[in-house]
């Protein structure tokens, strides 16, 4: 495993739901130390009241200055200039993520550098440190989300592939997209706090799910674009006696679910609660659109759910068949409602047994491990010519070297 190191990384909020990038994070924390870059420069903010909101929030955490949040782990919100494409900005934020970094490494113990970035466009951050690896961990395509500037993230983005001595994606698409662009690039899926949500059987049922009767269909994370809204309220006009739970944080207009009484919008909700939420579910829903942003996601519920022991209903997105019939799979109104049908039927105790084991051997430590083999095996960091053929890696599926 990684240690004793000093990782800088680029990533979103540490202070909001834990992701992917806070299970990375704490788990290489225990053997090194980690600095959190809460990074927000990869969009242009918009007068919108989320967009203020945000604003407000980042700069009293800049005020804050650096904050211990655990024993190895620091979080500093720097000031940066949210203005992507525009190179005096790019400039003036290297400076800027250069010395606030800086300043908080220097109270570190003097120990090899890493760089690892969930962020796509700090390719100007390489070299900064003295880092022995630059990491790109690509976990989106980032230039699909509404909002973005897609032709500056993708020449940003183009810029982090360069700089990056390795890309590590989490889904297949991504894989396949990002291995034209890279020599190395390692394929290794989201893990899952396995016995976080396995333990949801014993877990306390809240109370704002504990009244609820008839079978129970229930979605947590944030409610965004991607989310086919539609296709929820189709689902619960049909199935009136079916209830509908979503947690997670509203970024969109959710106004066609009001006034549908099978519907509960719960808001958030703290991670400690959801094996509690999974225990009153009968099924997860993954009920994404589908478009060149969700083809090349692998959302993390999958896992979780299956953890948890319930059965899926999804779309059909690509991921989604990692798990063969572990997963129920249907694309329009109809298809879906079967979707939900065949896995509202398979909640018996075996098929539960069956869902965790398939995912009791992915826990963040394993994915971590993986990267960990790589990087013990791989050769001293080089620049190589232009015509060097890629070297792919499928961490999910290959025996990495020990």
């Amino acid at each position: 495993m990684i240690a004793g190191r000093n990782i800088v990384c680029f990533a979103s909020n540490w202070f909001y739901d834990p992701t992917s990038k806070h299970h990375l994070m704490r788990t290489l924390s225990r053997d090194n130390q980690i600095i959190w870059v809460n990074y927000h420069g990869s969009r242009r903010p918009t007068a919108s009241a989320a967009d203020l909101s945000a604003i407000a929030g980042k700069l009293g955490q800049f005020v804050r200055g650096p904050r211990r949040v655990a024993a190895n782990m620091t979080v500093i919100t720097p000031a940066v200039v949210p203005l992507p494409g525009i190179a005096a900005a790019e400039r003036l934020n290297r400076l800027l993520l250069s010395w606030q970094v800086r300043a908080v490494l220097r109270d570190l113990p003097a120990r090899p550098v890493q760089v690892w970035s969930f962020a796509p466009d700090v390719a100007s951050m390489r070299g900064e440190f003295g880092e022995e690896l630059f990491l790109y961990y690509c976990v989106d395509e980032f230039a699909e989300f509404a909002g973005y500037d897609r032709d500056a993230i993708r020449q940003a983005e183009a810029a982090t592939l360069a700089a990056a001595d390795l890309v590590v994606t989490t889904s297949r698409p991504l894989f396949e997209a990002k291995r034209r662009s890279h020599r190395i690039v390692l394929h290794v899926p989201h893990g899952v706090d396995f016995e976080h949500f396995a333990a949801s059987d014993a877990a306390a049922i809240p109370d704002d799910v504990a009244d609820l009767r008839g079978p129970v269909l229930g979605f947590f994370g944030l409610i965004a674009e991607w989310v086919d809204l539609e296709l929820l309220a189709a689902v619960a006009r049909e199935r009136p006696d079916w209830t509908i739970v979503l947690i997670g944080e509203a970024r969109c207009d959710v106004s066609r679910l009001n006034g549908i009484r099978n519907v509960r919008l719960l808001g958030r909700r703290p991670y400690a609660k959801l094996p509690g939420y999974c225990r009153r579910f009968d099924a997860g829903l993954i009920p994404f659109r589908l478009n060149a942003l969700t083809r090349a996601v692998n959302p993390i519920k999958l896992r979780e759910y299956l953890a948890a022991g319930l059965a899926v209903a999804a779309t059909p997105l690509p991921e989604m068949g990692v798990f063969g019939g572990l997963v129920e799979l249907g694309g329009t109104t109809g298809e879906y409602l079967a979707a939900c049908e065949r896995a509202l039927a398979s909640a018996d105790v075996a098929s539960r047994a069956r869902r965790r084991a398939a995912v009791v051997g992915e826990g963040w430590e394993a994915r971590v491990s993986q990267i960990s083999e790589w990087l013990a095996a791989r050769p001293q960091r080089t620049d190589p010519p232009e015509s060097a053929e890629p070297a792919i890696h499928d961490a999910a599926v290959c025996h990495l070297p020990r």
